[in-house]
């Protein structure tokens, strides 16, 4: 029996909603809501005791799966590894397939956001290059060639 009936989102701890809401908007991502929780449902659901996040939700032009961030303003955040490489264990990065790789690393570097290692293409496929976004995250920004 299949569980899953599809794949909605992708959810990130952030210490700075705003800067992080920025540069995903920036990619094109665009805001489907916002909202802050608290209370018995947010408590249970984290397994925190007192837990209040802002959140907001972003989904790709036309929908799609989404992208989940959040703030916890109670209890504190707990500091992850801000400069955690692709190997290390746990979640390492968020894909998204763009129209032009070159302008979309451009635009990001503007923002002060660099490449993690260098732009690569795979067997004329696809070009690919890993970006280090706001507190850390890496973003796999990929371009099909063809």
């Amino acid at each position: 029996m299949a569980h899953v009936q599809r794949f909605d989102h992708v959810g990130i701890t952030v210490a700075d909603l705003a800067s992080a809401t920025a540069f995903f908007v920036t990619l094109g991502m665009e805001v489907e809501g916002t909202g802050s929780v608290q209370g018995e449902f947010v408590e249970t659901v984290c397994g925190i005791p007192g837990a209040h996040c802002e959140i907001v939700m972003l989904r790709p032009p036309g929908g799609g799966s989404g992208l989940e961030l959040s703030s916890f303003i109670t209890p504190d955040h707990v500091p992850g590894s801000p400069a955690a490489m692709a190997n290390e264990l746990g979640l390492r990065n968020v894909s998204f397939e763009v129209a032009d790789l070159q302008a979309a690393i451009y635009e990001v570097a503007a923002d002060g956001y660099g490449l993690i290692g260098g732009i690569g293409e795979y067997e004329n496929s696809v070009r690919m290059a890993y970006v280090r976004g706001p507190e850390g995250i890496i973003v796999s920004l990929f371009e099909r060639v063809g």
